[in-house]
């Protein structure tokens, strides 16, 4: 009996279910209203994508000139026709120092130290850009082109290098060193 009741009662609410789900609803007349008026007006206009011009590579040709970071080193030659025999050559005989390895613009001026006895003078700290600190003083060797540090105080370092004057001989440049504040 129980079972009579419980198909009874299934197939009834099938047959609800059925009957509303065919049903035409007539509950959504305003929002079939809204999308006819939305349609009828006139559409919107999108701008089409600006055109950008093509990346065309630059090559830079002036490579060997001189950096226009650095500061410029004054040289002053003056042009004659006499070569004027100059006694001025690096030493090629001595023994390298570390520092002669790198190029002047990769070491920095860090610090300076002083012995307490006062005995031995003032010595520069350098770094290099290999990470590297090295203690400098009068007479120490450094940079490229044949560097002598010929004055160490607490906020420079002064050096004479010996550069090719272009006519086959050297000249002595000055340089120096300020110290690193950064």
């Amino acid at each position: 009996m129980m079972k009579k009741h419980a198909v009874k009662a299934w197939t009834s609410i099938c047959l609800a279910s059925l009957l509303t789900a065919c049903s035409q609803g007539s509950g959504y007349s305003d929002l079939d209203q809204f999308m006819a008026e939305t349609r009828s007006k006139p559409r919107g206009f999108v701008e089409p994508l600006p055109e950008f011009k093509a990346y065309e590579a630059f090559t830079y040709s002036a490579s060997d000139r001189r950096s226009p970071f650095e500061v410029p080193v004054e040289v002053q030659l003056t042009m004659v026709d006499e070569q004027p025999q100059s006694d001025i050559e690096p030493d090629l005989d001595r023994p390298k120092e570390v520092l002669e390895n790198f190029q002047l613009t990769e070491l920095n001026m860090v610090g300076t130290l002083r012995r307490a006895d006062g005995s031995s003078g003032l010595y520069a700290l350098i770094k290099d850009n290999a990470g590297g600190i090295h203690r400098v003083r009068k007479g120490n060797h450094m940079g490229q082109n044949y560097g002598r540090v010929v004055g160490v105080n607490e906020t420079r370092i002064e050096l004479i290098e010996i550069v090719p004057n272009g006519r086959g001989g050297w000249v002595e440049r000055p340089r120096s060193l300020s110290l690193d504040e950064g």
